[in-house]
């Protein structure tokens, strides 16, 4: 079993800069992928970024080159978001899957609210 928190959303204006942290604790140890997706009001939860066991990482094409994921250590990873803008307003959910076992495991969310 694995729990996720999401922390450090809020509310900022448009090109201003915000960090999100992921807590986990449980079996995390394997072959897995950490990652962060978010849903805006009436749209489809979307992945934004996914960091690999072993290091590969992949961003939405609407983040690259503002957003940055990085895992420190097996339980901890951050979602550096620079230049944000109104469109990046959604819940942020932390997500946590086991290659081996393809069993999915979410945080709770963290709003982001970023205004014009």
């Amino acid at each position: 079993q694995v729990r996720l928190e999401e922390s450090g959303g809020g509310l900022v204006q448009a090109g201003e800069s915000l960090t999100l942290s992921c807590s986990a604790s449980g079996s995390i140890f394997g072959n897995s992928a950490m990652g962060w997706y978010r849903q805006a009001p009436g749209k489809e939860r979307e992945r934004v970024a996914i960091i690999y066991h072993g290091g590969p990482k992949e961003y939405a094409s609407s983040v690259e080159g503002r957003f940055t994921a990085s895992r420190v250590n097996p339980y901890t990873m951050y979602l550096q978001m620079n230049s944000l803008t109104p469109d990046d307003t959604g819940v942020y959910y932390c997500n946590f899957r086991d290659l081996h076992t393809s069993a999915d495991y979410w945080g709770p969310g963290t709003q982001v609210t970023v205004s014009s």
